[in-house]
């Protein structure tokens, strides 16, 4: 699998590597079914499809994919795909992993040791809606959109069991995707920061992720500004990227209302 990684340390660069699909697992972060903001649930809604589409040509090469539906796995209780997770025998994890809580799972919170503050104020939880929707907790499951396939792949939303998954399978290479990028697709045990830390190879799939950013909030740019503020941010800190093109051989995903660059 021929993978181009962008990388933003000073300024922006890209290298060619060469991933075993065999080696490789693609996780999918809380893409749920529904969200308490009206616009996330929106854009969630409308990538699913193309992610979807993504995944299936993964899965067809090898590639081992994981669905990490925060706090929804208990929903896929009797299927192959989360027993499969659950037996993976169980090993001494890479690094220590994170015993802080946020949002029903463990968290691993900004490391000022090698990343600076995000660059958007996300401090108003960013819904980006005309009138500030009520925060609660409507999500029940993974978005329909994005199927699951029994036979092949694995649901959790445990760092623990992803662990010992990727050790079963020898998976040293990782691509994430989801929502939402400044959150949860940096912070949970699944998550760029935990899996930095325990050495995986990891990617971030930048057009198949959104941020939860209020345009209203500094540094006061649009909502996709804000998302290629936290893409850059991700490229310089953590890990490189790539677009999902690369795989499909289409056009990369891009949000219907997203103003052209």
């Amino acid at each position: 699998m021929q993978l181009v990684l962008r990388q933003a340390s000073v300024d922006p660069s890209t290298h060619p590597v060469t991933w075993k699909p065999q080696q490789t697992a693609a996780i999918v972060c809380d893409m749920w079914d529904q969200h308490w903001c009206a616009g996330a649930s929106q854009r969630v809604a409308e990538m699913a499809p193309p992610m979807n589409e993504f995944l299936k040509l993964l899965r067809s090469q090898g590639v081992l994919i994981v669905h990490a539906p925060s706090t929804c796995v208990d929903f896929y209780e009797k299927t192959a795909a989360r027993r499969r997770a659950q037996e993976a025998p169980q090993i001494e994890p890479p690094a220590p992993m994170s015993t802080s809580l946020r949002w029903g799972t463990n968290w691993v919170w900004p490391d000022p040791t090698r990343e600076t503050d995000l660059p958007i104020d996300d401090s108003n939880m960013g819904c980006d809606c005309a009138r500030h929707c009520t925060i609660h907790d409507p999500w029940t499951r993974q978005i329909t959109a994005i199927q699951i396939d029994n036979e092949q792949d694995a649901i959790s939303d445990n760092g623990q069991e992803l662990c010992n998954l990727f050790a079963q399978h020898e998976i040293q290479h990782v691509m994430i995707m989801g929502v939402h990028l400044n959150m949860c697709v940096l912070g949970r045990p699944f998550g760029i920061r935990q899996l930095v830390k325990h050495g995986r190879d990891v990617v971030l799939v930048r057009d198949l992720t959104d941020t939860m950013y209020d345009h209203r909030m500094r540094p006061f740019v649009n909502h996709f500004q804000g998302t290629d503020l936290v893409i850059e941010h991700i490229e310089k800190f953590w890990c490189p990227t790539i677009t999902s093109d690369q795989i499909t051989g289409g056009p990369a995903f891009r949000f219907a209302n997203a103003p052209t660059r």
